[in-house]
């Protein structure tokens, strides 16, 4: 089995545009490097730093439910902590989130973005050390398998992009959902790093919505439930050994050590 990385992406801001990546830091048992840093409360929920606890997603601003957040393209430089936002290639907010203001002017320009989809106040969120504001509870890297999404756009009758499932990974060589036979199995990078596959990624009504345009435009849970009798695409992982993955890289299943008579 052959299984090549065929591109790396981080979401510094969930619910909001993919940064494509050429190498990726990993550290064991932690997040991947630069995902999900921040998160923009739709109305007071209930976060609290100084004791993070995971959330569901609906408190937060998301596509799932808040589709008019594709329409923007944004970029997060790390060096001077500042979230930049597009919207039809025109710069429309730059905010410093390491400051009140910036954190401020970001949420403000979302007040004026998507007046009608807010519970409340819009509210920048800064991760603690150690937490992210992921979907799921733990530290998972979530992987794709471009071919099941391929197979896909044959159930659907048309293209299906992968950044639709808003994965960190995208991986080719497997057979499509030949993902799922490696969940309990480890994979190894030539860096070292190696991968635990944890489970299956069951999908939601984000994976709907283009990520070019903000349309909501295909049924991928009812299209996934039909054809395969399931929600999911993608799977997850934990980092068992800290390393880089970078494009092009190979993964190898583990081989597990032979029984000795």
């Amino acid at each position: 089995m052959s299984i090549r990385i065929a591109s790396l992406q981080r979401y510094p801001v969930k619910g909001l545009s993919p940064e494509f990546l050429e190498t990726a830091a990993l550290t064991r048992g932690g997040y991947f490097p630069g995902d999900r840093l921040f998160a923009v409360e739709n109305g007071p929920a209930g976060f609290d730093p100084a004791d993070p606890q995971h959330q569901p997603k609906i408190k937060f601003l998301m596509l799932m439910r808040n589709e008019s957040l594709a329409r923007l393209k944004t970029r997060y430089v790390d060096s001077i902590t500042t979230l930049f936002i597009e919207e039809g290639g025109r710069e429309v907010a730059r905010g410093d989130l390491s400051t009140p203001e910036g954190r401020l002017a970001t949420e403000a320009f979302l007040r004026r973005f998507m007046p009608k989809e807010l519970r409340g106040p819009p509210k920048v969120l800064s991760a603690p050390e150690g937490f992210r504001f992921t979907d799921s509870r733990r530290g998972y890297v979530s992987l794709i398998n471009v071919a099941s999404v391929r197979a896909l756009e044959n159930v659907v009758g048309a293209p299906v992009d992968p950044l639709r499932f808003r994965g960190n990974v995208h991986l080719e060589g497997l057979a499509p959902w030949a993902e799922f036979d490696l969940v309990g199995k480890v994979l190894t990078a030539p860096s070292g790093v190696r991968l635990k596959v944890t489970k299956r990624i069951e999908r939601c009504a984000a994976t709907n919505v283009d990520p070019a345009t903000g349309i909501r435009d295909l049924q991928i849970p009812k299209s996934l439930m039909e054809a395969y009798g399931h929600f999911d695409c993608g799977i997850y992982a934990e980092v068992l050994s800290g390393g880089s993955l970078a494009l092009d890289d190979s993964l190898e299943p583990e081989q597990a050590a032979l029984a000795l008579d």
